[in-house]
């Protein structure tokens, strides 16, 4: 969705060198792309943006705390921590390694293509050598 965002905003810098007025850049972008464009009130904020001098096209960077806690750093520390002993619960590792529950849940799962089975932390995916052992069991 950043793509069609940034595209649209060239389309609306395109029509301010055009000289339009943001009434008719607004309606062409309904036609151009429907319900996806951007609102009224976004188009006329690019189009005084534009005219104002503005040259990039891209958001700048917004206020707030940037979401530094799933780094690969801790993506690492998680996969060790939990190889050491499977049977940690989320809580655990989170006052371990002092990162929120959610952070570490989505590690887990996403990062490490983790699932919780019995207590225990186990990757989805059998190894090579984890199918061989379950064959060899069979």
């Amino acid at each position: 969705m950043d793509w069609q965002k940034s595209e649209q905003h060239c389309a609306i810098k395109f029509c301010v060198k055009l000289g339009e007025s943001a009434t008719v850049t607004y309606g062409k972008f309904r036609r151009a792309y429907g319900e996806h464009s951007l609102s009224r009130a976004q188009v006329f904020r690019w189009h005084k943006s534009f005219l104002e001098g503005r040259e990039q096209v891209e958001d700048k960077p917004r206020a707030g705390r940037p979401s530094t806690s799933k780094t690969d750093d801790n993506v690492e520390r998680v996969r060790s921590l939990v190889r050491s002993d499977r049977r940690l619960t989320l809580r655990m590792i989170s006052s371990e390694l002092n990162l929120n529950r959610f952070t570490i849940h989505q590690i887990l799962t996403q990062d490490l293509d983790m699932r919780k089975v019995c207590a225990k932390m186990v990757p989805k995916n059998l190894t090579t050598e984890q199918k061989a052992n379950r064959r060899d069991m069979s």
